[in-house]
């Protein structure tokens, strides 16, 4: 079964060249095409098509600026395609950026509530599911205080912990494996393959490309915006190899 289906998906960005926030910049501007404020379009993503299956791992590699991230973000929701259409099956869990959902002032046990709750989890649901979250992060002795005081590796372990008890159809994971600890790391990924067997579908964006062939059952390769190569992990890594040299 499908649980993520996208064909022709794009992302265009204005960004804006020589912002002219002074008046007296916007008035000389009138005059001086330099001091001009100037917009131009940035597509991020050009005609992606994809399918992610139940249980599948996708990984998506490529060039920082390739358009991973922007992909990820599109399939979390957190930006609308420019065109194309895009189907998710289910419940999506996000961890994109370490923190996000995260509020500061609030404790570890407060935050575990909060994040669930954002999902649509019942407090007696999270109630159930706490103990069993806060054994997987290992942070037990943190747990009642503000996560402005967390470092980055245990701000990772908490959204991990609370992501994978979420009880998803699709998990969107970028480049947070790559924080923490060996030892931590590999307890995620022993979990990632046991929340697979249980159907949920992944989509890893890893600058760690042995990771990729270990976790991924395929790959997809992204330059300048479209997909390149996809497929069987190994071909599609030797493809961005290909590529990195011929660009040397």
């Amino acid at each position: 079964m499908a649980v993520i289906e996208a064909h022709g998906l794009s992302k265009k960005f204005v960004v804006t060249r020589n912002p002219a926030e002074n008046l007296k910049v916007r008035f000389v501007g009138l005059f001086d095409p330099r001091h001009r404020q100037r917009c131009e379009e940035l597509w991020a993503l050009r005609d992606v098509d994809l399918c992610v299956g139940s249980g599948e791992c996708l990984g998506l590699i490529g060039p920082n600026g390739s358009g991973k991230s922007t992909l990820l973000r599109l399939l979390a929701g957190i930006f609308p395609a420019t065109r194309g259409e895009l189907w998710i099956e289910g419940r999506v869990a996000p961890m994109i950026e370490l923190g996000v959902g995260f509020h500061p002032d609030l404790t570890g046990r407060e935050n575990v509530y909060l994040n669930t709750s954002l999902f649509g989890l019942p407090r007696t649901q999270t109630d159930r599911l706490y103990a069993s979250i806060v054994d997987f992060s290992g942070l037990a002795d943190v747990m009642d205080l503000p996560v402005k005081n967390y470092s980055s590796g245990m701000y990772m372990r908490l959204g991990f912990s609370i992501a994978i008890h979420l009880d998803a159809e699709l998990l969107l994971i970028d480049e947070i494996l790559a924080v923490g600890d060996e030892a931590f790391r590999q307890k995620c990924v022993e979990r990632l393959g046991q929340v697979r067997a249980n159907g949920c579908a992944i989509v890893l964006v890893s600058h760690e490309l042995a990771l990729v062939e270990e976790m991924c059952d395929r790959a997809c390769l992204l330059l300048g915006g479209r997909v390149a190569a996809e497929g069987e992990p190994r071909a599609v890594i030797d493809r961005y190899h290909e590529v990195a040299r011929a660009a040397c």
